[in-house]
């Protein structure tokens, strides 16, 4: 009986420090954890903090190396959390390598946004703060991430794009180009002097401040179209000019054209009645 007794106490006895040792282990492992998860955010602000005050560093690859850093925080806290258990550094590269070969096969659509979002990193065909269209996908560009690439469009609405989709598409870059060429059309009636519409028009363009000095502002005869003879005002402005230009243009060729008494014709259309004897 007092042998039992021995045997219960000693089994007992290991029990608890079985349990102290393990109780200290996971002690010790939440605070790795949470210890490490606080410092790779804390490292990865502070790093796009420096790197904003980096000019040389891109500031569309700024969020891309903070993140990565992080994450490589990141892994090395969780193989200091398994070796707190005794797991063997080796043995947890081995895993770490079979689970990254696992949840490559089954994520193959989010490998793919990895590999289109570091193609578009390296190739640039557009940066943080540039105007896009790819293929109906349109904004300015806020961040270009690992996985997705975060836009706002000129609506001013959120949009998150996946980086597959950018990279497999034909993007437009309205911002990567120093200057747009603007095209307006304008029919004056065939009974108005060509010349002074001309000069009147190009004198609109020259005296904008917007519009380039080179290459120079043009207004060209299009075509001698059914019912007016079409001007073509071309001229080149900045990307960030272009649109106001645009609507200002269009405003002050009607108002200049009215105060040359030159017509704007519409489509008519003339109805002759014959009478007919019954």
């Amino acid at each position: 009986m007092e042998r039992q007794q021995e045997q219960a106490q000693n089994l007992l006895n290991q029990a608890v420090d079985l349990g102290i040792d393990y109780g200290l282990d996971l002690l010790g492992a939440l605070v790795i954890l949470i210890a490490g998860w606080a410092l790779a955010g804390w490292v990865r602000r502070r790093l796009l903090r420096v790197l904003d005050r980096t000019p040389r560093v891109d500031q569309t690859l700024r969020p891309v190396i903070a993140s990565v850093v992080r994450y490589a925080i990141l892994v090395f806290v969780l193989i200091a959390v398994l070796a707190r258990f005794g797991v063997q550094t080796t043995s947890v590269i081995a895993l770490l390598g079979a689970a990254g070969l696992a949840v490559g096969l089954a994520l193959q659509g989010t490998l793919q946004n990895i590999a289109a979002g570091i193609m578009l990193l390296f190739l640039r065909p557009f940066r943080v703060g540039d105007y896009i269209d790819a293929e109906g996908l349109s904004g300015t560009v806020g961040e270009i991430g690992l996985f997705t690439t975060e836009m706002r469009t000129y609506q001013g609405i959120y949009l998150e794009v996946p980086n597959a989709k950018l990279w497999n598409r034909a993007i437009l870059n309205y911002s990567r180009v120093e200057a747009r060429r603007l095209d307006i059309v304008v029919g004056i009636s065939y009974g108005d002097d060509i010349d002074k519409a001309q000069a009147a028009l190009l004198d609109l363009m020259t005296s904008d401040s917007r519009a380039n000095a080179e290459p120079e502002p043009q207004v060209m005869v299009k075509e001698l179209a059914d019912s007016s003879v079409n001007l073509n005002l071309r001229c080149w402005a900045a990307p960030g000019d272009y649109w106001g230009l645009l609507f200002d243009l269009n405003k002050a060729i009607k108002q200049r054209l009215d105060a040359e008494g030159i017509t704007i014709p519409f489509p008519q259309r003339d109805v002759h009645l014959y009478k007919t004897e019954e």
